[in-house]
């Protein structure tokens, strides 16, 4: 009898635990299958915690070195969250202010050449409402610097900053900029220090400063010869630039508006401070204000706040914040519920897959996948 009440106890006591552990591996071999995915790394949480990871696929195809947990994504546009939340930090410092004048902040001048009285804040350029555009590249400052490019009025689209709204690069590279000017540290160091180091993060800008044996090959798909590019360029090193390094300048080096490498196990953890309004397992990042305002939507019609949007396009009935990122073949993504507390995050490396409504189909259906058999 003693046994017997021990062994049930014993279940009652791991119940939960399995129920946290849910393999939806099958399914998702599938979508590899069907979209010809190269590699695919997942993480997901459920009630403030990460109850499921897995890699499949290959970290390089020529190798055939397996995809493993570990190992390090550039992670494309998700980036610009973190250089969002580094800016956060000096809001809260009260070095600056969302208000203040980015050709202040950015130390030449940048103002609509049809609208010169409009001042472009930071909020503006956090937001894509900046009427700025990347007609002129945007891995230089040059481009719109009145100084250097002689068309940098090519920069600025037809509207007044703060009358529409368009999705641009060079923001974020601007952006880092500002960052690195007014905290006087290099923009990469930065962002490890006070946001990567505090979590408990492995990760990064610089790709020097990473285990290189750790990233994964990202490839474009070339539909005429039928055969995944390898993209060295994502991973590029950039010493060069970095040898005559112009403090507050040179920046877009590191591509703020994209250029994080990091797994979508640490990714998570990231995510779950977003999701708690900026604090994780005690640790704070920024203030609970500023977090929402990250999130808050500025404009209903695209529903992007600061280096975070809401979208109702991703699963049915379920209203998500994130974002997602395509760079050099990959597509990512970072969506999370802040009221229910789960979230979930999804790397390709490459694949065969298409958009539909905005989004990429292999991504769409690897979320919902996760979200019906873990998370629902």
């Amino acid at each position: 009898m003693k046994v017997i009440c021990c062994t049930w106890l014993l279940l009652l006591f791991l119940q939960p635990l399995y129920a946290q552990l849910p393999v939806p591996d099958d399914s998702l071999q599938t979508i590899v299958q069907q979209y010809k995915i190269t590699g695919l790394s997942v993480a997901v949480v459920k009630n403030n915690e990460i109850v499921y990871t897995r890699a499949l696929g290959m970290q390089d195809l020529e190798t055939k070195k397996p995809l493993r947990e570990q190992n390090l994504f550039r992670i494309a546009s998700i980036s610009k969250s973190f250089t969002a939340t580094s800016l956060l930090q000096l809001v809260k410092a009260g070095k600056i202010s969302l208000e203040d004048d980015i050709s202040s902040l950015a130390g030449f001048r940048i103002r609509h050449p049809k609208f010169p009285e409009t001042v472009i804040t930071l909020r503006l350029l956090l937001s894509h409402q900046s009427s700025l555009n990347d007609s002129q590249g945007y891995f230089s400052l040059d481009a719109i610097n009145p100084e250097k490019n002689p068309d940098w009025e090519k920069c600025y689209n037809a509207y007044e900053p703060g009358k529409g709204y368009q999705y641009c690069n060079l923001n974020f590279n601007l952006a880092g900029t500002i960052l690195e000017r007014i905290s006087g540290e290099r923009f990469d160091q930065y962002v490890k220090k006070h946001i990567l180091n505090p979590l408990g993060l492995y990760g990064g800008y610089c790709v020097d400063s990473l285990d290189n044996s750790l990233f994964v090959t990202l490839y474009e798909y070339n539909r005429d010869s039928a055969r995944f590019i390898p993209q060295p360029n994502a991973y590029h090193p950039r010493r060069e630039e970095l040898a005559s390094y112009i403090s507050g300048y040179s920046t877009p080096v590191f591509s703020p508006t994209g250029g994080m490498k990091i797994s979508a196990r640490d990714l998570a953890t990231y995510m779950c401070m977003h999701m708690n309004y900026g604090s994780y397992k005690g640790k704070r990042i920024i203030p609970r204000r500023l977090s929402k305002q990250m999130q808050i939507p500025l404009s209903e019609k695209e529903n992007y706040g600061l280096a975070l949007h809401q979208t109702e396009k991703l699963i049915n009935g379920e209203r998500l914040t994130g974002h997602t990122g395509s760079a050099y073949g990959l597509n990512s993504a970072m969506f999370f519920h802040p009221k229910k507390k789960w979230g979930i995050v999804v790397f390709i490396s490459g694949s065969q897959a298409g958009y539909t409504n905005g989004y990429h189909n292999a991504i769409r259906d690897l979320v919902n996948i996760l979200y019906r058999e873990i998370l629902k």
